[in-house]
This record gives C-alpha cells, sequence and structure tokens, in this order.
C-alpha cells in the first residue's frame, strides 16, 4: 500500500501544479468550459480546449468569443500568449494532465436524465488516457456518477484511482451574465474519489479559486450541486403560485416582495416570472427525483415546484386572453411583440427559454407574433410550430403598430420608458412597469 502523499504520481502533478507547468484539458467551451479555461491561462497555465463544434474552435482561434458576455479580448489575450489552443483533436488528451468535462447534461422527454454528452466525452478520450492524469466531472448529475459510471470506466482501463490516476467531481457554479461573480470568485466545491483524489483537486483549483470547500465524497458534491438548484426551483415555485393568488386579493406580489426583503434575517427574496429556463432549474431538480424513485421515494415538493414553474408560460397566456376579453379585441390575427426571449435577463441563452413556448401558444392563437432581443438575433427552433423570427427593431412605429408587448426577459438595455409611452398594452412579466391602463402584470 502508498503512503498517504509519497505517490509519485501525485508528486510530480504537485510539482508541476506550483511551477505552472501543467496542461489542463476541457472538454466543452460553452458557459461553463470557456471562462474555466480562460481563468486558468490568465494565470499562465496552458489550456488545451476541446469542443465537437467546428464553429466554436474555428471562432475560438480566431481570438474570438462565441459568447456574448465573455469579452473577445481575453480570448485574443489567451491565444496571442499561447497559454489556449482550441482544438477538435482528442488524441491531444494523453499530453494533458488535468482533463475536466464541462458538457451538457440534459434530460429526456420522460424527465430522465441524459448523461450522452458525457458518455460521448469519455467514449473521445479513453485511447488517449495513461497513467498521472486527474479526471474532473464538472457537469451536474445526480449522485452516484462520478464513482457509479467514471470510476468503473476508469478501473476497466485498468487505472487504480487514488494511485495512478485521480478522480474528482467538482460542480460547476456559473451564473452567465453576472458581474458580481466570475469564475474565480465563487468558492470552489471538491468531492474526490479518494482523500488524494480530493488534496490533488484542491491544489489544482486554488490556482484560480481562492476559496475551496472540500466534502467527504464525489456523491456529496454532486448532491450539493443538486441541492442549490433545487433551493432556487423551490423558491421560485414558491412565490410564481402566490403571484396569483396575490393577484386575486388585489396585491402586488413585487411590492410583498420587496417590503419582506427589509428583514435582515429568515427571508431571501426570489421573484416571479412567465417561467424559468436555462441548463439548471429547469432541468436539475429532476435528476433528484429520478435518483430518488430507485430508493421508492417521491420528492414531491421538488416535483410540484417543477409542474407550477413549467405551467407560467400557460399562465400568460391566460392573462393575454383575459387582457383581450376585457378589451373587446379580437385575439385572432391581432399583432403581438415579445420583448425579450432569452431565458434570463443580459446573455443570450435561450435553452428551456419560456419566451419560446408563450410565441408557441400565441401562434396557436391565431396571433401574429413578432419579438425583439438584442441579444438574439434569429430564432429558428421546432416545438409544436416551426419557428423561424427575426428581431425586429424597437422603435416608435413599430412598437405603436403592435396591439400588445409581453415583456418576458427584462433585459437591461430596454428602454422601458419608451416602451411604456408608444406601447398600446403591455403584459409585464417581471415587475418593470407599474401596473396601470395599458399594463398589466402576467
Amino acid at each position: 500500500m502508498i503512503k498517504k502523499y509519497e505517490n509519485k504520481y501525485y508528486l510530480e502533478l504537485v510539482s508541476k501544479i506550483e511551477k505552472n507547468n501543467l496542461t489542463i484539458g476541457i472538454l466543452g467551451l460553452g458557459y461553463v468550459g470557456l471562462p474555466l479555461a480562460l481563468s486558468f491561462c490568465e494565470k499562465k497555465i496552458k489550456v488545451v480546449g476541446f469542443d465537437t463544434n467546428k464553429n466554436v474552435i474555428t471562432t475560438l482561434n480566431q481570438k474570438l468569443s462565441h459568447i456574448d458576455h465573455i469579452n473577445s479580448a481575453r480570448v485574443e489575450k489567451a491565444v496571442n500568449n499561447k497559454f489556449f489552443f482550441p482544438s477538435c483533436d482528442f488524441s491531444i488528451i494523453k499530453n494533458v494532465d488535468a482533463i475536466l468535462i464541462c458538457v451538457p447534461t440534459p434530460i429526456s422527454e420522460k424527465r430522465e436524465p441524459n448523461l450522452s454528452y458525457i458518455l460521448s466525452s469519455l467514449n473521445s478520450i479513453q485511447k488517449y488516457l495513461r497513467e498521472g492524469q486527474i479526471l474532473i466531472l464538472e457537469s451536474t448529475t445526480y449522485p452516484g456518477t462520478t464513482d457509479g459510471i467514471l470510476k468503473p470506466f476508469l478501473e476497466k482501463l485498468k487505472f487504480k484511482i487514488g494511485e495512478n490516476f485521480f478522480l474528482i467531481y467538482s460542480p460547476e457554479r456559473e451564473d452567465p451574465g453576472n458581474k458580481l461573480f466570475d469564475t474565480t470568485q465563487i468558492a470552489k466545491i471538491i468531492g474526490g474519489d479518494t482523500e488524494l483524489c480530493s488534496a490533488i483537486g484542491i491544489k489544482l483549483y486554488a490556482k484560480i479559486i481562492p476559496n475551496i470547500f472540500q466534502v467527504s465524497s464525489s456523491r456529496a458534491a454532486e448532491m450539493t450541486k443538486l441541492l442549490e438548484n433545487i433551493f432556487r426551483a423551490v423558491n421560485i415555485g414558491m412565490v410564481n403560485e402566490l403571484k396569483e393568488l396575490a393577484e386575486k386579493l388585489d396585491i402586488d406580489i413585487f411590492e410583498i416582495i420587496k417590503a419582506a426583503s427589509t428583514k435582515p434575517f429568515g427571508f431571501i427574496p426570489f421573484y416571479p416570472g412567465p417561467g424559468v429556463g436555462g441548463h439548471c432549474i429547469p432541468i436539475d431538480p429532476y435528476y433528484l427525483s429520478w435518483k430518488a424513485k430507485q430508493y421508492g421515494l417521491s420528492t414531491k415538493l421538488i416535483d410540484i415546484a417543477g409542474e407550477i414553474n413549467s405551467s407560467m408560460p400557460s399562465y400568460v397566456i391566460k392573462k393575454f386572453i383575459e387582457l383581450f376579453k376585457n378589451k373587446s379585441l379580437s385575439i385572432k390575427d391581432s399583432k403581438v411583440l415579445i420583448l425579450g426571449v432569452t431565458y434570463k435577463k443580459n446573455i443570450e441563452d435561450c435553452r428551456e427559454a419560456p419566451g419560446l413556448e408563450i410565441i408557441d401558444q400565441l401562434i396557436n392563437l391565431g396571433v401574429i407574433v413578432s419579438y425583439h432581443d438584442p441579444f438574439c438575433n434569429y430564432l429558428n427552433y421546432q416545438k409544436k410550430n416551426n419557428i423561424n423570427l427575426n428581431s425586429q427593431e424597437l422603435n416608435k412605429n413599430n412598437i405603436e403598430d403592435q396591439d400588445c408587448l409581453i415583456l418576458v426577459t427584462d433585459h437591461d438595455k430596454f428602454d422601458y420608458l419608451f416602451i411604456e409611452k408608444y406601447s398600446n398594452l403591455i403584459i409585464d412579466t417581471r415587475g418593470r412597469f407599474k401596473p396601470s391602463n395599458k399594463v398589466i402584470r402576467g
């Protein structure tokens, strides 16, 4: 048995980390992988970035960012200084010391985990793995993925975890577009398969992140990530449910949240909206629900919150129908402009965005739908309808020509005073306008 911390592979890796003489390979250069790669590059650590999307690799090699909120100047500097090497060639894996998997983990139509991107990543690198490497999974997943899938995969290749290969789960905690916290300012959770695995993970991430929190296992780290997002999903579901009740009571839910937020303890503000989107809140809770079912348990609160949040686009449509009925307006062939289609403000990501469902339902009602979003120039997606739309200019004539505007995503770039001045009717799902004869909350 190798004594603790006398492992030659561990000592070699520590030496490389301390001297910045290691190479990191990052699989997936999206909202998680790219900022992580650039953070290491900015500490003068060499990173090879892998992505199966050749357009992404081409763009990065042209020294441009393919993600709006990540400045191209960071990419240009990293490439020019020869610290960042975007590539589609997975054979380079044999030359890297640490491999970080940052690929999507969606759910199926049955709300079951879809680990195909992780499995595909493992298949792409398996021929090139060698002794003395670190493999870290950052993708959100259910407890037991790292030790139940990645570990057996490595053991089949004859690696001994914690001896000649190191396996870690360290969940991504990105909040795209958040200007207060970037990758290096958010504490890093580390859960290694063995104590030595955790120790090397801490050494590695400490190069870019000062605050690191070690948990007892990869399963604990996986559960931590799910808890974070389930906490948000449940509280968003609660306030979305209260929104309709507050309206019946003739109370402004946004005023109530603002008032409750004055309490310095025991309350955290969450805000209602047209639904939840992105790759975390609408998806991650179902990873735990699925896992719970394997133990004969039900996650009633999580499931109910998911149902409430999923129903919010239909709630917005209900408000739209009520508004037109009360105003004696015809819904068919009416003109409606959607303000914002990305899942959250100030970013370009439309994954699981509630605005897409709202557009789809409006088209089913015979509405002539258009949209404006400064972060998304073109929509091409298939729901019940095949949607192909270009973002429209937001000018006086275009606003006045609409029967109704629906604020779905409250981008800071919007001129809300200008919009309100020239609009006929507004359904506000984000609480950015003051309710009036032509503004209702939705």
